[in-house]
């Protein structure tokens, strides 16, 4: 039941004097102390897992992680991520701690089952990314993708519904993944990304001995090439690179555009 090893169930329910559910909750706290002990540990490895609602107006990503590529190839352990998606998915909680504090079977939260695992397994497991995309009927639909086995997850928002888009809507996903936008347009960029860029800009532009009342102009240079490689429909489409994702999406409809996007990947 708990997937432990048998000797660690038969340790807990002699503890336990042979109460069954005493046992279960020392094993929970066995996985408490190794969840402390393993705190410093890095959990680079693990599995993601996108999903949308029936209907496509909402979708979640989630990223369950643990210390080695073994244990994120388990069953049990890519079920536990999915258990923990689909619940993310129906509940649409505020943030990783709603998230953690929702109902697991068994009377315990998906935190608790997470901690018990870490007893099981050995190893430190933790839900490191868990984002949310919510639409309203009519407004547009969500489309999800998981990349290279689990190990990335994207979610897109189009602001048009229909079956006809959905292929465009995987296509950008992919793009997404492939590439690593990160932002959907050039309005949407954090603006202390952008004066980094542009500080960035002019210092290359000093180093290289260019005069001084040139330097704004040569980094707004730069900045544009930034916008380009680095937002989303502005980038070249990697399946025809004689268009922007931009001008792909208006080649299925003039109105068709992306509203936004989630992008979780391993590392």
């Amino acid at each position: 039941m708990t997937n432990a090893g048998m000797m660690d169930c038969k340790k807990a329910l002699e503890e336990a004097e042979g109460d069954f559910e005493g046992a279960i909750e020392i094993l929970r706290k066995k996985g408490q102390k190794l969840s402390l002990k393993r705190a410093d540990r890095e959990a680079k490895e693990g599995v993601v897992i996108a999903l949308t609602s029936g209907n496509r107006n909402n979708g979640v990503v989630v990223r369950l992680s643990c210390e080695t590529d073994f244990v994120a190839k388990g069953e049990g352990f890519i079920e536990l991520a999915q258990f923990i998606a689909e619940a993310a998915l129906k509940n649409l909680p505020a943030d990783t701690d709603a998230l953690l504090n929702l109902p697991y079977e068994g009377g315990i939260t998906i935190g608790e089952k997470i901690t018990e695992q870490i007893g099981v397994i050995g190893e430190k497991l933790e839900v490191t990314n868990y984002a949310k995309i919510e639409t309203k009927a009519g407004e547009g639909q969500v489309i999800p993708y998981i990349h290279m086995g689990y190990r990335a997850g994207v979610i897109v928002a189009l602001n048009m519904e229909g079956p006809e888009f959905v292929e465009a809507g995987k296509n950008v996903a992919m793009q997404i993944a492939a590439m690593r936008p990160v932002a959907v347009d050039k309005d949407d960029v954090d603006p202390t990304i952008i004066q980094k860029e542009i500080e960035i800009g002019k210092e290359i532009a000093r180093n290289e001995g260019k005069p001084e009342d040139m330097l704004e102009k040569i980094a707004q240079g730069k900045l544009n090439k930034f916008y380009k490689e680095s937002t989303l429909l502005n980038q070249e489409y990697v399946k025809e690179s004689k268009m922007s994702v931009k001008e792909y999406l208006q080649s299925m409809d003039k109105n068709l555009t992306v509203t936004a996007f989630r992008h979780v990947e391993l590392g």
